[in-house]
């Protein structure tokens, strides 16, 4: 299986913003434990801060499925939304914290909608249980 892990504006600065929501590891820490645990699958990794780029690389995507956390994009990006609604790939929204108990502005996804599902809560294993759901 040949999975895309996609993360947002923001996400390069895990492990050194919000410790206490985010934990202490790096977005290449938490990348290099997710290949690990699907070291029989390829697994690739995004990240970017540009709204445009990972609009293009969902586009351009060539796997199985994707795991997106879009960071603060998936509360108003649009233009997110409308490439995942144009390709026929799934994608499966994670976030590291449960966006639930967090600030009014982040209980609405505008991207939800054109999903597969939606995990969030689990810290970094978000991304281990959205790539495992591809399996069942």
């Amino acid at each position: 299986m040949k999975l895309l892990f996609i993360n947002g504006v923001n996400l390069n600065m895990t492990g050194v913003r919000e410790k206490g929501v985010y934990g202490t590891q790096t977005l290449d820490e938490i990348n290099k434990e997710i290949a690990s645990h699907f070291k029989g699958d390829k697994c690739e990794f995004f990240q970017s801060n540009i709204e445009g780029e990972i609009c293009t690389a969902l586009q351009k995507a060539d796997c199985d499925g994707i795991v997106l956390n879009a960071g603060a994009f998936t509360h108003y990006s649009y233009a997110i939304r409308d490439a995942i609604a144009s390709i026929k790939i799934p994608v499966i929204e994670v976030h590291m914290s449960n966006v639930h108990a967090r600030e009014e502005f982040r209980h609405k996804s505008v991207i939800s909608g054109v999903c597969k599902g939606v995990i969030c809560g689990f810290g970094k294993n978000s991304y281990i249980l959205a790539g495992e759901s591809f399996k069942l």
